[in-house]
């Protein structure tokens, strides 16, 4: 498999036409080469664990000094507080998606499960030590991980699904549709995001009916999608395509990295 980050990217690239104004529950409207689409703070923050967790290098400095380059891409309120200090401020207790969006390549680089939880607990600590937030990282990466190691989509419900979010346990996509919003809490975001996974028949389709909640469309598909790219292992070449000519260069070199070190 190749191009393992860019599953969340394409996610993120995707929803972004659809996070606020154009946000939709309509899954026929929604276009994934929607000629507005562009990265968002989601990829920024993905690219910049990926690296950290690549290099052994501080995870809060890195994120801090990689999304602080790239600044005006959507970050949230108290994350942005978080970048615009002289240097890097201690953790805040978030329990935001922020976590799940962000945590992807703890997922793919993980040979254990218990290496899996690892890295990504330490791609959530840097701002989000709440424990909703460390779960929420920790439900994402295993849920890739599992998909990596040849798990089905019912190991993932009883392992991810049921063991993290049991309230969720017996809901289905057309339970949550109808009522779903724009929220952006771990315990709103990963549940829903997982279900999109279980219930997709491909990649494109996963990150469709993410977008099609109606909820926080980029960070949804940004989660859903390297959970349905590490079942499915295929995505169509055109969102591939397009993800490589928005992304900078040196994400596409993590990217790069990250295929050779999972390789």
């Amino acid at each position: 498999m190749k191009n393992l980050l860019l599953s969340a990217a394409i996610g993120d690239i995707c929803g972004m036409p659809y996070e606020f104004e154009g946000r939709t529950k309509d899954y026929d409207a929604v276009n994934l080469l929607h000629p507005r689409n562009t990265y968002t703070d989601d990829t920024v923050c993905t690219f910049a664990c990926a690296e950290a967790l690549l290099h052994h290098l501080d995870m809060a400095h890195n994120l801090w000094q990689r999304c602080r380059e790239d600044f005006y891409r959507g970050y949230g309120g108290r994350f942005a507080e978080w970048l615009m200090g002289d240097k890097v401020k201690p953790a805040y207790n978030s329990f935001g998606n922020g976590s799940g969006m962000r945590c992807s390549a703890a997922g793919f680089l993980a040979r254990t499960e218990e290496e899996c939880i690892d890295l990504a607990t330490a791609t959530a600590l840097p701002t989000h030590n709440h424990p909703e937030g460390v779960k929420g990282a920790v439900a994402t990466a295993l849920a890739i991980h599992y998909g990596m190691m040849g798990k089905d989509k019912a190991y993932i419900r009883t392992h991810v699904l049921d063991k993290y979010y049991p309230e969720w346990s017996t809901k289905t996509y057309a339970d949550i549709k109808p009522d779903y919003y724009f929220n952006e809490t771990c315990q709103l975001t990963i549940p829903a995001a997982i279900i999109c996974m279980l219930e997709s028949k491909d990649y494109a389709d996963c990150i469709t009916m993410a977008i099609a909640l109606g909820g926080d469309a980029d960070t949804l598909a940004a989660i859903a999608g390297p959970m349905a790219y590490a079942i499915y292992k295929e995505m169509p070449e055109a969102l591939v395509e397009n993800a490589k000519k928005k992304l900078p260069e040196w994400m596409l070199r993590v990217s790069e990295e990250l295929d050779n070190r999972v390789a």
